[in-house]
């Protein structure tokens, strides 16, 4: 599937930027081959438009924020919120509402902006651990992985890599079989649980106050169509470490990883520092691998161009609510002209 070439994809709200990056003036930002301008008003509300002045076709986001507008750095023509041109300094006595640029929803939450390019389907996903006391937020990466969001999306939720892609975290390299899992799927999205055996690497033993070498991890996660997830993770302790990750597509290549945590200890009991350290090697060993992969990701999982497992489930059931969605708005799944035919269609 290519993420940019389904409209459907655009009604969904995507995490695109750190608010405090928009601090010192406007900043760009590809969602879905869209060149945007991001900026906050006086009020510190984000915007979103297209960063192309309607004039001479100059990046709004090499201009600067006048009040709640962003000006132009050409010639200073002037766009409110809504993408309306509020100003046009050579012609003072003419409305300069004959010029205006496409604007986007825009909203702040979680510490970043949120841009959707068309008509929401669903809102924001909440995340109670952001308002509930004794969690803090651990803002972790930001960064470029040339990868889909779908095959991320998949990895997420994949017991069957531990043991290979992480054999040097917390993997069980000698445990193989993959714990069971169980789905329960919602609008827009499933809910995902699974009781998993894993490696307790010294590290972790002093971030979990854990001494033994292995320990399980009961995660009670979720799948937010199309490429976000909350991965929540609960220790035999108690503890709480809930990872929330998103793929947002910059191109169907590409996507900006925007991940955070929520944890259920103190600063006093686990450095934040020691805790990116860690999740940071694991993304690291995730990211080396999914970076491999064709980013063309087939959500017919009938048509043989890649072979499955029973541990598959979650991608499988992705994949399937996917062409659902598509089938609902009319559209086909766009795939790359000439994709890879199977074999047995090569050798007929």
């Amino acid at each position: 599937m290519l993420a940019t070439q389904q409209p459907v994809l655009r009604r969904f709200w995507y995490p695109v930027m750190p608010l405090e990056q928009l601090g010192d003036g406007p900043q760009p930002f590809r969602l879905m081959n869209e060149e945007l301008v991001l900026w906050l008003d006086s009020e510190g509300k984000p915007h979103a438009a297209e960063d192309r002045c309607a004039h001479r076709t100059a990046r709004l986001s090499l201009g600067w924020v006048e009040g709640d507008n962003i000006v132009c750095p050409y010639h200073g023509w002037t766009y409110d919120g809504g993408g309306g041109c509020v100003r046009i300094p050579q012609t003072p006595d003419r409305s300069a509402g004959r010029a205006k640029v496409r604007a986007f929803n825009a909203e702040a939450r979680y510490g970043y902006v949120w841009v959707c390019l068309g008509d929401p389907l669903t809102d924001i996903p909440h995340m109670p651990e952001a308002d509930e006391p004794g969690y803090r937020v651990i803002h972790q990466f930001y960064e470029v992985w040339r990868t889909a969001g779908l095959r991320l999306m998949e990895n997420s939720f994949d017991n069957a890599h531990f043991s290979f892609v992480h054999r040097e975290s917390f993997g069980q390299f000698d445990k193989p079989i993959p714990a069971k899992l169980n789905i329960v799927e919602e609008d827009f999205g499933f809910r995902f649980e699974t009781v998993a055996p894993v490696n307790n690497p010294p590290l972790q033993k002093k971030l979990l106050k854990m001494d033994s070498d292995t320990t399980e991890r009961h995660m009670t996660s979720n799948w937010f169509m199309p490429f976000g997830r909350k991965l929540n993770i609960r220790y035999p302790n108690g503890l709480v470490h809930a990872i929330i990750t998103y793929a947002t597509p910059i191109d169907d290549e590409h996507s900006m990883i925007c991940q955070w945590a929520y944890r259920s200890d103190s600063e006093e009991d686990a450095p934040a520092e020691q805790i990116i350290a860690f999740d940071r090697q694991v993304t690291e060993e995730d990211k080396r691998v999914l970076e491999s992969t064709d980013y063309d990701a087939p959500l017919d999982t009938a048509s043989g161009e890649e072979r499955h497992m029973p541990s598959d489930q979650p991608g499988m059931v992705m994949r399937k609510m996917l062409l659902a969605l598509l089938a609902r708005f009319g559209e086909e799944e766009a795939r790359i002209s000439g994709a890879r035919i199977p074999m047995k269609e090569k050798a007929s």
